[in-house]
């Protein structure tokens, strides 16, 4: 049985991404936040796979390739012949990027809680360091979020550590079906990564210490408050530390915060310490701002090193 530092378990998509604001012109990519931040951490030199379904399409196809073609294991994807795989485009203007998702019905959102629980899934949940899972996993379907639920079940009774990413998306789901499923999913993580955007909106909290009290009282060891251009909130073991974003030129901060936990979950993985970690983390998201798409500029260890 093959051995994984990071497993993920969500939805990869197709991303058109405008790369003018106020132009019709997109640019053709490949996104979903566990995806991106499963493919970071590969990027960063760990055995990674990925959980999830594809329809039996085109774009389907280009994601199974993407995967591979990242060293990211795919013996437990599966194929729908009767479902879609989900697309999203991105807009750029004043305040910011803004997403709009075609995923309704796709077949990610098919995911159950037996089809985890059975067969490869199983197999691969067996054998991880850490799960990563997402507010958006849980959103996509009701299915879906039993699915997530029960992979973090498993996942804690093999010995592996499991990371939630609250990433909160008010267009799939209801506020109070938000705060009900990350709750859930909160009482599972040891590691908790939300943003303070997200908090903001679910919980109304604003202070980035009130945030990481939040996260430890639901459960979690380890929280870390991703605060965009100002940095950083570390948290574990009644410790905290502050850390400042890098300053840089960002060109398109789509799939930011998925690299930010992808690399941080790698370098956990393979044995750095919560600050060292971040501090990778921080300077590979940094990176990842300066090009377009979620996945195209997602960093490797030697750029990421030089501006260490």
């Amino acid at each position: 049985m093959k051995q994984f530092e990071v497993v993920a378990l969500g939805e990869g998509m197709v991303e058109f991404n405008q790369t003018r604001p106020g132009h019709r012109e997109y640019l053709q990519g490949f996104g979903g936040d566990t995806s991106n931040a499963v493919i970071a951490a590969a990027r960063a030199g760990v055995r990674t796979a990925y959980l999830t379904r594809v329809g039996d399409d085109s774009f389907g196809r280009e994601l199974m390739a993407l995967w591979r073609e990242e060293g990211v294991d795919t013996s437990a994807v599966e194929t729908d012949a009767h479902a879609p795989t989900g697309l999203y485009f991105v807009t750029h203007g004043p305040q910011g990027h803004e997403f709009s998702y075609r995923r309704a019905g796709s077949a990610a959102s098919r995911m159950t809680a037996d089809w985890v629980t059975q067969g490869a899934c199983a197999g691969v949940l067996g054998a991880c360091r850490i799960l990563h899972v997402s507010g958006i996993s849980l959103a996509i379907s009701p299915e879906a979020r039993e699915a997530v639920l029960a992979a973090m079940r498993l996942a804690r009774e093999a010995g592996a550590r499991v990371s939630l990413d609250a990433n909160l998306r008010l267009k799939l789901w209801t506020l109070e079906q938000a705060r009900e499923g990350i709750a859930a999913a909160m009482a599972l993580a040891d590691i908790f990564l939300p943003s303070l955007d997200d908090v903001v909106a679910l919980n109304g909290l604003s202070d980035p210490q009130a945030v990481a009290d939040w996260g430890h009282a639901a459960g979690a060891r380890t929280v870390v408050v991703k605060l965009g251009a100002e940095g950083a909130l570390l948290s574990e073991d009644g410790r905290r530390e502050r850390l400042q974003a890098h300053a840089v030129q960002a060109v398109d901060a789509t799939g930011a915060g998925d690299c930010f936990s992808g690399n941080l979950l790698a370098r956990l993985a393979q044995g750095d310490g919560l600050a060292a970690a971040a501090r990778y983390a921080n300077a590979a998201a940094s990176l990842a701002v300066q090009g377009w798409g979620a996945v195209a500029p997602l960093p490797r260890p030697q750029a990421v090193r030089a501006l260490l």
